[in-house]
């Protein structure tokens, strides 16, 4: 997600989803398992996190998912970690592949497809009486 030079401050949480590929669900678990992970909320009580909350979100999704760690096997080595200094990378949102949208003549063909089918199974059923 860039944009035209200006470093986005705070991400919602479905943008950080979408950003580490994590369900909401999931995020707002690890908040209450991790510490660490203390996202800040705004005026209207939404979490706003920053490339930091993000940095450690990665961090722990590599532990428990690539490295195979219990969540108490990663609170211990997140004792031990320190996040690299604040910097200007923007973070961009992972990219999610589109349902596939069909066209009104797919659709048609689709139904008349199905309408054939079951047309003709009917007419089996009717001659096995």
């Amino acid at each position: 997600m860039k944009h035209a030079g200006i470093k986005k401050l705070y991400y919602s949480i479905s943008e950080v989803s979408k950003i580490t590929g994590l369900e909401q669900y999931v995020l707002r678990y690890w908040e209450t398992e991790f510490p660490e992970l203390k996202p800040a909320k705004n005026r209207a009580g939404n979490r706003i996190y920053t490339n930091k909350d993000i940095k450690l979100i990665l961090k722990i999704k590599n532990l428990l998912r690539d490295e195979k760690y219990t969540i108490e096997g990663a609170k211990q080595v997140l004792k031990e970690y320190i996040p690299e200094p604040d910097s200007t990378e923007q973070l961009e949102l992972i990219a999610v592949p589109q349902k596939k949208k069909l066209q009104d003549d797919e659709i048609r063909s689709e139904m008349l497809e199905m309408k054939s089918f079951l047309e003709d199974l009917l007419g089996k059923l009717e001659m096995s009486r």
